[in-house]
């Protein structure tokens, strides 16, 4: 295993990218700004070398990005309704950044910030932010790690972790997108998934869960057997409607226990690439790249368009604060957050 580094610029300092390389010459090129994923080069089936994740020309135009591309939203990752946040009966009003609704932590979320960071072997990078108390507006310091480690099968292991002073709350994904047969090719219409979920929470229009777990038979949310991404996306059905196709959270484990299973399978025929997503987390959120027109140009210097990409963001359940039969979301001074996922690239 071989790794670079490379330091740019930007208005919040500099930022630094760890570039790791397996013996194929695979490879992950990781940021500080919002511990994010820059790159992912991987083989197709012919053994061809090409870039599987969306990102941007300039290292720089991550800062306040409306994708999210490839980074760590937090301290909460998805929604929360209205903002509302209450912890042992105390009311938090968080910034509301998304239509109605609080999304990724606000805006100046972990996503947006230059985190600490340390090469502990040439095939792993440990990020580390502190977040003190009050930090758009959640209550106690939250210490967060998020730790990478690429392995020469070509698999990526992300560990999420975070210990605080006070009770808060806390929901920790990667945001990466994906396009399988390369970043610069166009829809992932055309890429078909799998989930291993037999229900999905419906929302309203604003995307907040109902608290519902919904079974996704007879539905378009139903990928349970593999197929295109695109084959329902346009049907009409409330889910689809609201977030101009898939935005939408499924079901891994209704009760939270921390049971390591695969998630999704993504495959792409023409390339032959396929992504295996296997984690501990309670739900997968799947999004399919609904508004990428107008974020900064690409890393092939193209401009990218909705439905070039799919982030499967494996999380704890959007809302879960406000929604007690959801898997608790919350943390307290004498426990850790410790959550995994692991990126595990193959060929048909």
């Amino acid at each position: 295993m071989k790794h670079y580094i490379e330091t740019c610029p930007s208005p919040k300092g500099a930022i630094t990218l760890f570039k790791l390389v397996n013996a194929s010459g695979a490879s992950v090129t990781l940021s500080t700004l919002g511990a994010g994923i820059t790159s992912i080069i991987v083989p197709d089936a012919q053994g061809r070398m090409a870039d599987v994740v969306l990102g941007y020309a300039d290292a720089a135009h991550y800062l306040y990005d409306g994708p999210c591309m490839g980074k760590t939203p937090g301290r909460y990752a998805n929604r929360i309704a209205k903002g509302h946040l209450v912890v042992d009966g105390k009311l938090h009003q968080l910034a509301i950044n998304n239509g109605p609704n609080a999304l990724h932590g606000g805006p100046e979320g972990f996503q947006n910030q230059i985190w600490d960071a340390e090469l502990e072997d040439d095939n792993r990078v440990v990020f580390t932010l502190v977040s003190p108390d009050g930090d758009e507006h959640y209550p106690g310091q939250l210490t967060a790690r998020v730790a990478y480690t690429w392995t020469d099968d070509n698999v990526l292991k992300i560990e999420l972790g975070a210990v605080t002073d006070a009770p808060t709350v806390v929901n920790l994904t990667n945001h990466t997108y994906f396009n399988l047969a390369g970043e610069d090719s166009g829809t992932v219409l055309d890429h078909e998934l799998t989930l291993n979920a037999e229900c999905y929470l419906p929302t309203d229009e604003s995307l907040i869960p109902t608290g519902e777990m919904a079974p996704v038979a007879g539905t378009p949310m139903d990928f349970t057997e593999s197929k295109p991404l695109g084959r329902d996306i346009r049907q009409d059905f409330d889910a689809l409607r609201y977030g101009k196709g898939y935005d939408n959270c499924w079901v891994l484990d209704a009760e939270g226990k921390q049971k390591l299973c695969t998630a999704a399978i993504l495959l792409h025929r023409g390339s032959g690439r396929t992504l295996e997503v296997i984690t501990d987390q309670p739900a997968v959120q799947v999004y399919t790249g609904n508004w990428l027109d107008g974020c900064p140009e690409s890393k092939s210097g193209k401009a990218y368009h909705d439905y070039d990409g799919v982030a499967i963001e494996c999380q704890g359940m959007p809302d879960a604060p406000n929604k007690p039969n959801f898997p608790s979301q919350s943390l307290r001074p004498d426990e850790e957050y410790n959550r995994v996922i692991f990126f595990d690239f193959g060929t048909l």
